[in-house]
């Protein structure tokens, strides 16, 4: 799948230099991207998007030095600088591309103000979906950062065509700072979320016996509102893999608490192996906490070298994710792949049971109550989006 990364803000931008550095590292064509922000240093600090593709934007209004946690001022510099934007992304080049992804943090200020506006440019001027990556502060963050992902996701469920979120929370480790969590964690969504995207890409392992190309997951992904990710690797213990190159590299095990002795399977019967990575994708840590059985639409992908995926047991796998989920439309595939190990990538669509959201939602209710205490209009106007998720 051919994708156009938008980073914006701070978070953004670091992880869609990720996804470009996987991209280098594998030899793949798959992404292109951007990274926009309001402060100069979070653009000098990307390593892999080249400085032609990094847009300062606001200026005039903060002079490079970021807009903080205000997401009202990240929308209206987004507005009034839409046209820089739009002619960075035009100067990159959009030929062959299949789907944009706007990437930010919902926290903050650049991108959670920002985001929601662009969503709706893009959609006003091309014609491919556009989605959002969006990650999800951790409560210990501050009820600020809170207040704003709850205003920012209230807005870009209505603007983009789906919205994929990442909770933070729910992947940090007990003990673990946030900030010392943010290198670690930012790597998982690029491992799970570029496998993905990756989908029916041609390799040096060639084509898939089952291929999911790019119209699969836009189809499973077209009712809009937000989706989840599971995922799943098991390691083989062929010596044929031990020299990993190309997409492989992507499954490396993300960490030390999560392999398992169970994980390194030898000769058992690979349709079985493969309904059992299923399995723990979906019924293990999401990408974004859920009720699984909520989702509208879902998608199996299984990944890894051409002679251990087993045709059979992808269609067993999809047989049983359409049994556990509330919708009946279950695509699924293979992704061959010179690698070590069999990943398995299970997209759950339109989900609508999260109660991480609804305990973000009352945060922000909370706050918007205390502000229209201290002032009732100015509160009214600047927090009326906090309703949109009760409709």
């Amino acid at each position: 799948m051919k994708v156009f990364f938008i980073g914006y803000g701070q978070a953004g931008g670091k992880i869609v230099d990720k996804f470009i550095e996987s991209n280098l590292r594998t030899g793949s064509d798959s992404f292109r991207g951007i990274a926009i922000n309001t402060a100069r240093t979070d653009l000098m600090g990307l390593q892999h998007i080249a400085f032609e593709d990094r847009v300062l934007i606001g200026q005039t209004v903060v002079k490079g030095h970021g807009v903080g946690t205000d997401n009202d001022a990240g929308a209206r510099i987004t507005f009034d600088e839409i046209d820089i934007i739009m002619n960075a992304i035009d100067r990159k080049g959009i030929g062959g591309t299949e789907a944009f992804i706007i990437v930010a943090g919902l926290g903050g200020g650049t991108g959670s103000g920002g985001a929601p506006v662009l969503a709706r440019y893009l959609k006003k001027v091309y014609h491919e979906p556009v989605y959002v990556l969006g990650m999800l502060p951790a409560p210990e963050e501050g009820k600020l950062y809170s207040y704003n992902a709850a205003r920012s996701l209230a807005t870009l469920v209505n603007e983009a065509d789906n919205v994929f979120l990442f909770d933070n929370s729910a992947w940090k480790n007990e003990g673990e700072s946030i900030k010392g969590a943010f290198e670690r964690l930012n790597d998982e969504i690029v491992r799970r979320f570029g496998i993905l995207f990756r989908a029916g890409e041609i390799g040096a392992a060639g084509i898939g016996e089952m291929v999911i190309d790019s119209s699969e997951i836009i189809n499973t992904l077209r009712g809009g509102g937000i989706s989840s990710l599971g995922y799943a690797i098991t390691e083989l213990s062929d010596p044929e893999f031990e020299s990993e190159r190309g997409i492989g590299k992507l499954f490396r095990r993300q960490t030390r608490r999560e392999e398992r002795p169970e994980d390194k399977l030898i000769g058992e019967d690979k349709a079985s192996r493969t309904l059992s990575l299923v399995r723990r994708a979906m019924l293990g840590r999401l990408t974004m906490p859920c009720d699984y059985t909520t989702a509208a639409r879902a998608l199996v992908l299984v990944a890894g070298p051409p002679n251990e995926l087993d045709r059979k047991g992808i269609e067993k796998a999809k047989s049983w994710v359409e049994e556990n989920i509330a919708g009946v439309e279950v695509r699924g595939g293979d992704f061959p792949a010179q690698s070590r190990y069999i990943a398995a990538i299970v997209l759950l669509a339109t989900i609508t049971n999260t109660p991480r959201i609804t305990k973000l939602i009352e945060t922000a209710k909370e706050i918007k109550e205390a502000n229209e205490k201290l002032d009732e209009q100015s509160g009214m106007k600047m927090d009326e989006s906090i309703d949109l998720l009760f409709e």
